[in-house]
């Protein structure tokens, strides 16, 4: 049987280099793709999505409208490194209309898909979370009916990427985050941020990978050229990824969902989010003391098998 997904995504670079390794593999099956605001707003995110598909020539996958804005923070998006559209603002003039999209909303369309093919499904969340947070409020039952549920988001050692302590897409809906955690107890998965910066990939596999002769490959390296620059900026490199090479956060998490041995080393934790500090305000915490007493643990990953990585990318661009 194939192996059923439902992403929830802000369609950003890596965003869409996720949807591309998942459409990539036979055995996977993408029953819709949630739109949610984060990297950009919902309506980039929306003709986003349509324009990695129509490149994979697989608009036959359902899209859906979902939260346009945070539960009770204020918006907040990630111009400066996927550009202004998400996409690394290299507009498509044949662009596919937003007509093509679902007319059920997004949240709704989730639990219904989810309800129809209970424990089937694996739901990958690769955007402030926003969306799941509502959905659990519609149908508490919802976790019980997941296959899993894989996260890129949060972080392990309080070093941000948007705050001081916060990653983008807990920092982008702190409560949203927190609901999730503490009510999706499903088996759950986490990429935080700190190590997927520890696992990016080679620049000299970014050459190999971005040099195939296809129309993807063309594509990829278009939308790609901001964040690349953007990544190989000295400071970046630095304070980012230690110097090794490409991030690319949401795929992991992807990579996860299609492949049960991909995850080498993970830590199962009871965690939780700061929502109040001062500088802590969305920062993914870590129970280890077993203080919270918590009875649900997640995996939060550690250790990855970087060479299927790396062959999920070669086959996304073929």
């Amino acid at each position: 049987m194939k192996k059923k997904l439902i992403i929830d995504a802000d369609i950003g670079v890596d965003d869409a280099q996720a949807v591309m390794v998942a459409i990539a593999d036979p055995d996977v099956e993408i029953l819709g793709i949630i739109c949610c605001y984060g990297n950009t707003p919902l309506e980039n995110v929306l003709q986003n999505t349509l324009r990695v598909l129509k490149v994979c020539n697989r608009l036959d996958i359902p899209v859906y409208r979902g939260c346009s804005g945070p539960l009770l923070a204020r918006k907040r998006h990630a111009g400066d490194y996927h550009g202004k559209d998400g996409l690394g603002d290299v507009p498509d003039q044949d662009s596919p209309g937003l007509d093509l999209l679902q007319k059920k909303r997004g949240v709704p369309a989730m639990i219904k898909l989810i309800n129809q093919n209970p424990g089937e499904v694996s739901l990958v969340a690769v955007a402030p979370l926003t969306n799941l947070a509502v959905a659990i409020q519609l149908d508490p039952s919802l976790p019980k009916k997941l296959k899993a549920l894989y996260i890129m988001g949060g972080n392990t050692d309080s070093r941000g990427n948007t705050t001081v302590c916060g990653e983008f897409n807990f920092v982008a809906d702190p409560e949203a985050a927190y609901i999730v955690l503490d009510r999706y107890t499903c088996p759950t998965y986490i990429a935080p941020w700190e190590f997927t910066c520890r696992n990016s990939l080679p620049w000299s596999f970014c050459d190999r990978w971005l040099g195939q002769t296809t129309e993807k490959a063309a594509f990829m390296q278009k939308i790609t050229s901001l964040s690349m620059k953007k990544a190989q900026s000295a400071d970046y490199q630095k304070e980012i990824t230690e110097g090794k090479g490409f991030n690319s956060c949401d795929t992991y998490a992807v990579a996860a969902a299609i492949d049960d041995t991909f995850i080498i080393e993970s830590d199962e934790v009871a965690v939780s989010v700061e929502l109040e500090g001062t500088y802590t305000r969305g920062m993914m915490v870590l129970d280890y003391m077993g203080l919270l007493q918590k009875k649900h643990k997640v995996f939060v990953m550690k250790q990855v098998d970087l060479e299927k990585f790396k062959q999920m990318f070669m086959n996304s661009l073929k």
